[in-house]
Formats: C-alpha cells, sequence, structure tokens
C-alpha cells in the first residue's frame, strides 16, 4: 500500500457511505428508545427497575464490546465488522416483533449494544483510514455528529412512529439498520493496515493498549460534566425558580455540533493535546456558570461555553490515541478508548446522584468542573501525542 502524503484528496463518497450508514443504524437503534418505557409496562406490567434494565441493557454490552469489535476489526476488516454490527442491529428490530417476555426483551436489547459497538467502533477506524493525515481529528468529530444526528433523530421518529403502533416503531428499526446495512456494503473494502499478527508498538495483542490509558481517563473525567448536565440541569434550575431548563440542553447540543462542524479542524492544526486542554477548560468554565447561574440566560450561556469545550474534547483525545497507536491495532484502541466513555457515564451516574442528594444541585456542576480540569491534568500528561505512526507500505 503506497504511504499516504500529507495532504490528500479526500474521498467523499465513501466516508458518505461510512457517514451515512453509521447515521442508518444510529436510526435504526435509537427508534425504540423512547417508546421501550410503555411498552415494557404494557406489555408486562414491569416497574421503574425492569424499564431501566430494558433501556440502558445496551450500554453494558456495548460497555464490554466495543474493544473486542475493534480487535476484530483490526484482523478481519473494519468494513466486515460495521456491516456485521449494521445486520445484527437489523436483526434486534425484528427480535422486537416477537413474543419472548421481559427476559427475552432484556436479551435482544443486549444484543442490540453488540451492534451498535461493531457498527461505531469498526467506523470510527475506517474513516481515520480513509481521511488525509492533516484532517483526521476533524473527521473524528464529524462522525461523532452523524452518531448524535442518528440519535437525535432516531429518536425523533421513534416517538412519532407510536402513533401508528409498536409494529410500526420495530419496522423501522429494522429498515434502516438495513438501509445502514446497504450503505456500508456500497463503500470498497479498505486495504489492510497490517497483517493480523504484526505489532509494531507497545501493547502486544491486548484489548487495552497502552496508548489509550491516558486519553482513556480523561475521556471518563470529562464524562462526568455531561452526565450531570443531562441528570440535573432542569432539576437545579427548577429550585431557583427558573423554567424552560431543557433550553440548556438545546443550546449545549448545538454548539456542540456546530463547534465540530465549523472549526473541527483545530486539532490538527493546533496540535491534539493543546487543542484538549483548552476544550477541558472550557468545559469547567461552562459547568462553573451553571452552577453559579441565577438565571435562564446566564445557565444558556454556560451551556454554550461549555459545548464548545466539551465537543473537541473527545476528537482531540481520540487523536492523541490514534497518533500513538500502530496502524494495525488501532481499531482495537478507539474501541477501548470508547469504552472510557461508556465506564464514565456508568459510574458518574450514580455518583453524581449522591453528590446531588448530600450536596444540592450546584454541586453536581462544581463537580463536573473539577472533573474537567482534572481531564486537563491527565492529558498534559501524555506524551508523544503529535508522533504519526509511519504508513505500512
Amino acid at each position: 500500500m503506497e504511504a499516504p502524503t500529507e495532504k490528500s484528496t479526500m474521498p467523499r463518497l465513501a466516508l458518505a457511505g461510512v457517514f451515512g450508514g453509521l447515521f442508518c443504524g444510529y436510526l435504526g437503534l435509537t427508534a425504540a428508545i423512547p417508546v421501550l418505557p410503555g411498552f415494557v409496562r404494557e406489555s408486562f406490567g414491569a416497574g421503574d427497575f425492569a424499564v431501566g434494565l430494558v433501556v440502558m441493557a445496551t450500554a453494558l454490552t456495548a460497555l464490554l464490546v466495543r474493544p473486542v469489535s475493534g480487535h476484530l476489526a483490526d484482523r478481519y476488516g473494519h468494513r466486515l465488522v460495521m456491516r456485521a454490527g449494521a445486520l445484527v442491529i437489523a436483526v434486534g428490530g425484528l427480535l422486537y416483533f416477537l413474543p419472548l417476555g421481559l427476559s427475552g426483551l432484556v436479551a435482544v436489547r443486549l444484543l442490540a449494544g453488540v451492534g451498535e459497538a461493531s457498527l461505531f467502533t469498526a467506523g470510527a477506524v475506517w474513516v481515520v483510514s480513509l481521511a488525509p493525515h492533516d484532517r483526521r481529528g476533524q473527521l473524528i468529530g464529524l462522525y461523532g455528529v452523524s452518531m448524535w444526528g442518528g440519535i437525535s433523530v432516531g429518536t425523533f421518529l421513534g416517538a412519532l412512529l407510536l402513533n401508528f403502533g409498536y409494529g410500526a416503531v420495530w419496522g423501522f428499526s429494522a429498515a434502516a439498520a438495513l438501509v445502514a446495512l446497504l450503505l456500508i456494503s456500497a463503500v470498497p473494502a479498505p486495504a489492510r493496515a497490517g497483517q493480523p499478527g504484526e505489532v509494531r508498538q507497545s501493547g502486544g495483542h491486548t484489548l487495552l493498549p497502552r496508548p489509550v490509558l491516558l486519553p482513556g481517563l480523561a475521556l471518563g473525567f470529562a464524562a462526568a460534566g455531561y452526565a450531570g448536565l443531562a441528570a440535573f440541569v432542569v432539576l437545579h434550575l427548577q429550585a431557583r425558580g427558573v423554567q424552560s431548563g431543557v433550553v440548556v440542553l438545546s443550546g449545549f447540543s448545538a454548539v456542540y455540533a456546530g463547534t465540530r462542524l465549523f472549526i473541527g479542524h483545530l486539532p490538527d492544526r493546533l496540535g491534539p493535546r493543546r487543542v484538549a486542554v483548552w476544550s477541558g477548560i472550557g468545559e469547567a468554565i461552562g459547568l462553573a456558570i451553571i452552577a453559579l447561574a441565577p438565571n435562564l440566560p446566564v445557565a444558556v450561556f454556560g451551556s454554550l461555553v461549555m459545548g464548545a469545550g466539551f465537543s473537541l474534547l473527545h476528537p482531540s483525545l481520540a487523536l492523541m490515541v490514534m497518533n500513538r497507536t500502530d496502524p494495525s491495532r488501532q481499531g482495537a484502541a478507539i474501541g477501548a478508548y470508547t469504552s472510557f466513555w461508556d465506564l464514565g457515564l456508568a459510574v458518574w451516574g450514580p455518583l453524581i446522584g449522591v453528590v446531588a442528594a448530600g450536596l444540592g444541585y450546584p454541586a453536581v456542576f462544581v463537580v463536573g468542573a473539577v472533573c474537567a480540569m482534572l481531564a486537563v491534568a491527565v492529558a498534559l500528561c501524555v506524551r508523544g501525542q503529535d508522533a504519526q505512526p509511519a504508513a505500512v507500505s
């Protein structure tokens, strides 16, 4: 394989297929989310614990399977594993139709998590392999926008389709994932970066390569702020007599996407560690503003600052991982790195609830700001983050 030049032609059609496949895959995955609580209660008479278990089961398998799916993508090809992920999500949509009982529904959701982990992880490294080296960080960010776009549109369409019955939602979940499979299949298989047994950097064949540890830890710390915002910003503002707190979440989401669209190239141009540091500081400042906000405009301003910072933190840290990992191990690396996000949400979700109960809602955002600064400190400890592995010939 010919070594890529620093500036090369953007394979737009191939990227459109991968991005479109991810978007449609998440449409199918998330369309069921807004309707599953009602379905569980109506079909099984189950309570809140069962509802939470059914909805969140995908996160459990995604956390465990991401490093494995990344390793399989390195070994057998990113296109194959991404297609398998889309197919698994489609099968999950069809299984919703079957009378499997509550335990069977949980099993279907666990299976969907396997599909999600395979779809996202394999596609993430595939995008990096397609991107010019001077735009890898930007495309990692845009890949995330495709995912969040699929989540947003999928949940909206799922709620809308419920008007036509649960079957319409299940059918759409399967159909959208099959469209994802077609889009991914239309992209030519990428050239292999290395052979299965070839390892050229430290980390060997472990599912947790060494270059992942510090950036992953930083990502896990940064997740605390997002978990606090998503769970408690509305209650925090209501306690201060401020309504329409959902506007804060909308402002965060809009700036999060806009930052990646318009200045997502900064990690490539300025270096990932520098951008990660400023992004973490921005997240911390935004969270501090929200903690002190006396009214809605100030809280919205804080969410905009947080969104702008948080938006580029993930692609900057991901670029650190990619730059420090041999091409033949990047699938396992990005899978393990992304698992730190899942793990962070799993850990911080309960912990911030304890903080809110014991110290009040403002403390949730103060803790998030402290964790964002810890993410900055960890990012500063990453060495050699700008070195790009040599291309495999």
